[in-house]
């Protein structure tokens, strides 16, 4: 059943946090402090993507169907096996903060939305990872965690040789950077004008 839910919101997961965001846009009451806490938590989130895909590349923008012709074991894969999922909760709880919609509740809900959608998705992958790259992958699962850090090294054996490509991982990176940089600023052109859809 989980499988199942995983390949939907897999396909979709471009479109899932549009709901989150119209919300917190509905229900926004930013602050000087919200914004700059949010503003950090984000640009962390989206360093931590950049790292990740100056690795792993736009494989990671496949939503046709779970893809992957490395298994890359290096860089923030090296310490959590699902950087970018980690990142995208990250930056989704500081947009959230930056709004200070219904807050502590509407960032609370939208983290365990965020968790319980990645955990579906992974479930999918990591049937795929284990077709595709065997003792491989399982000696991966065993030395990283999924999303707990294990502080464990990866064995020489299955570290992967791929180089660190920042020019490639911003490219891969730009229509996020985009989507980013346009929700910072209509939150700020409503702070500033102090607009407000609904108040609670």
């Amino acid at each position: 059943m989980l499988k199942k839910i995983g390949k939907f919101l897999f396909t979709n997961r471009s479109y899932t946090p549009i709901p989150f965001f119209f919300i917190s846009i509905f229900f926004i009451n930013p602050t000087y402090k919200s914004i700059i806490i949010g503003l950090i938590l984000v640009v962390l989130g989206e360093i931590i993507r950049i790292w990740a895909v100056s690795y792993a590349g736009s494989e990671t923008r496949a939503t046709a169907e779970v893809t992957g012709s490395v298994l890359v074991t290096q860089g923030p894969f090296a310490i959590i096996r699902n950087p970018l999922y980690q990142a995208n909760i990250i930056i989704y709880t500081g947009i959230g903060l930056m709004t200070n919609s219904l807050f502590p509740y509407l960032q609370i809900i939208g983290i365990v939305y965020f968790l319980f959608q990645y955990y579906c998705i992974i479930l999918v992958e990591e049937d795929y990872l284990e077709k595709q790259f065997g003792e491989s992958y399982l000696e991966y699962k065993k030395n990283v965690g999924r999303f707990i850090f294990l502080f464990k090294k990866v064995p020489l054996k299955i570290k992967s040789n791929i180089k660190f490509d920042l020019k490639k991982g911003l490219q891969s990176e730009s229509k996020t950077l985009l989507a980013i940089a346009f929700i910072t600023f209509i939150i700020l052109i409503i702070f500033i004008l102090e607009i407000r859809i609904f108040k609670v």
